[in-house]
């Protein structure tokens, strides 16, 4: 039988990770906790959760840090973060997706809709189960390994942008709106905001365009996004 998932909760306030911890043990998970980002990264240098549950207000060290820090290791790069935050505003949203959490929610949130994201994130940060590759224009995906390659360099992806980039392989040339985008990488049972999708796709083509290689995704003003080599469009 295969271990149940460990999730690694990193908050300060100790009546929350009381609630999370009840909540996450009662879906079947391992649970381990940090109450600030110092002891979280110590932590995960000596055993690596599936994924963090990460709050943006910690004393010692913010969230924001502790995601810059676990993105800029290769053995935390793809390590899946859902940020918690009192913040609610949008930019804020945004910057702590930039900084590299894989999603994010604003307290106070709904417990329900906090276990369905968990769900998704480790879902999405599995390794795909079929084989094979897929491969588009210079662009290789390896299903099996979970590995990217772009004219022969290696392309280092989330899971979230993994799912997309496969999404969109698989449909090359197909445009889909974010609300499309959304269902087929996050799955309908989760509300995430459409603008979201924009902060991901961001992050692909950030990853998959070197200086000198053309970009693989287009923009359809009002329409959305394509995985299309006829890269002539505006971007």
């Amino acid at each position: 039988m295969s271990m149940k998932p460990q999730v690694m909760i990193v908050e300060d306030e100790a009546s929350l990770v009381t609630l999370l911890r009840y909540n996450l043990e009662k879906e079947g998970y391992r649970v381990v906790e940090a109450m600030d980002g110092e002891e979280a990264l110590t932590m995960v240098a000596e055993d690596q959760p599936d994924m963090m549950i990460l709050d943006w207000m910690l004393p010692v060290m913010s969230g924001i840090e502790v995601c810059r820090q676990l993105r800029r290791k290769p053995r935390t790069r793809d390590l899946p973060v859902l940020m918690l935050t009192a913040r609610g505003e949008e930019a804020d949203r945004i910057r702590g997706l930039n900084t590299g959490a894989d999603d994010y929610m604003s307290k106070p949130f709904s417990m329900p809709e906090l276990l369905a994201r968990v769900k998704a994130l480790l879902r999405r940060s599995q390794p795909t189960n079929s084989k094979g590759s897929l491969i588009y224009a210079d662009l290789v995906m390896d299903l099996g390994a979970h590995r990217v390659t772009r004219g022969g360099r290696s392309i280092h992806l989330g899971p979230t942008e993994f799912r997309l980039l496969q999404f969109l392989m698989q449909n090359a040339g197909a445009v889909f709106s974010r609300e499309e985008l959304l269902n087929a990488v996050w799955g309908p049972d989760i509300y995430v905001e459409p603008r979201t999708v924009d902060v991901h796709i961001r992050r692909l083509r950030k990853a998959l365009n070197g200086e000198s290689d053309g970009d693989l995704i287009r923009t359809v003003r009002a329409a959305g996004y394509a995985l299309d080599a006829d890269t002539t469009a505006a971007r």
